[in-house]
């Protein structure tokens, strides 16, 4: 069993920043994904940014430049540093790992993140 648990979200104005935090713990494999995905009111989930293992990434268009994700392997954690936020960011932010072990994706509770002036 794997699980994910996050921290991090909250309110912040335009412009300012935020840092997510993730840990995962149970039999996870080492090559494996992580990352966040993000799903706003009356939307779909969609991917904000991933990270393998062996440290490539993946961004959505509209959050590359203003986001960083990164992680550690030896800890088993995934952050996301997201700068220049903007009202468009509001969202509930998801964990998320993939397996390459058990072949099965993990999902975190989800934190809220909330910009506004």
């Amino acid at each position: 069993q794997v699980q994910l648990v996050e921290s991090g979200g909250g309110l912040v104005q335009p412009g300012g920043s935020l840092r997510l935090s993730c840990a995962a713990s149970g039999i996870i494999g080492s090559i494996n994904i992580m990352g966040w995905y993000r799903q706003a009111p009356g939307k779909a989930r969609e991917l904000v940014a991933t990270m393998t293992s062996g440290g490539g990434t993946n961004y959505a268009l509209s959050v590359k430049g203003r986001f960083t994700i990164s992680r550690d392997n030896a800890k088993n954690t995934v952050s996301l540093q997201m700068n220049s936020l903007n009202p468009g960011d509001t969202a509930v932010y998801y964990c998320y790992l993939h397996s390459f072990l058990s072949t099965a994706d993990y999902w975190g509770q989800g934190t809220q993140v909330t910009v506004s002036s």
